[in-house]
């Protein structure tokens, strides 16, 4: 997971206060983080930034600081232009979330999330340098976040879909033929215990395998179910039947 965190970059445009630089820094590592641009702006060793920063000091000690925001996105593959306001230049903005998602999915390089200037953004100019642009959903009576709350949620939602992410691919999902197994187990026992339409079980079988499919069950839980399964084939032994309405 840390692999993929790594190749994000976090650009802040101008920044105006230390403080917010050093809150950045936090929300960064809070979130697995490490990669910081700055693009001209205050002073982010000024001792407020390395108080704000508290234990992600070492983030504004190895930030990189260039001239200009096309230098920053120089060597990126894909960068992301955070912006409040919509208009004719600013379109099909993402959430967070679909911006977490649409970087996972690229493939190879460095991705910029781009943070503009506390008090107006980003230019329409700057916004062209990127490629995706996004907005962070909220009030219309105050609609405006501070700049490392911004930070934090966008840094949120990807450290949150890469987890995820990562978590499923550690987790293999059971062969077909465990699953088969499965079924026929399950179909047996339905059907002795009456719960099966005899004439036509598989149409409830149908059903039954998409709920399982669905779930992706890995083998200890299959092994599980048929212990389950096995333990209501030894209570309902002897079962007669489902009893018939009168």
């Amino acid at each position: 997971m840390s692999t993929l965190l790594d190749t994000i970059v976090v650009v802040l445009v101008e920044p105006r206060s230390p403080g917010n630089i050093g809150m950045v820094c936090r929300a960064m590592k809070n979130m697995g983080l490490s990669r910081l641009r700055l693009v001209a702006g205050c002073d982010h060793q000024h001792p407020d930034a390395t108080m704000f920063a508290v234990s992600a000091r070492n983030l504004l000690e190895q930030a990189e600081c260039y001239p200009t925001l096309s230098a920053a996105l120089a060597d990126t593959t894909v960068s992301v232009a955070t912006t409040r306001r919509t208009g004719k230049y600013r379109q099909e903005l993402l959430t967070p979330p679909q911006v977490a998602h649409s970087l996972l999915q690229r493939g190879d390089g460095t991705a910029a999330l781009v943070f503009g200037r506390e008090d107006h953004g980003l230019s329409t100019e700057e916004l062209s340098l990127c490629s995706i642009q996004a907005t962070i959903p909220s009030s219309e009576d105050c609609g405006s976040l501070n700049l490392a709350q911004s930070v934090l949620i966008f840094c949120y939602e990807l450290f949150n879909v890469i987890q995820a992410d990562h978590l499923k691919q550690q987790r293999e999902t059971a062969p077909s033929g465990e699953l088969e197994s499965l079924f026929g187990h399950l179909e047996g026992t339905l059907a002795r215990i009456g719960f099966l339409n005899p004439q036509n079980p598989a149409h409830m079988m149908r059903s039954l395998r998409r709920i399982f499919f669905r779930s992706e069950l890995d083998s200890r839980e299959v092994t599980i179910l048929r212990g389950m399964l096995s333990q209501v084939d030894w209570a309902t032994e002897g079962f007669g039947g489902r009893k018939k309405s009168s």
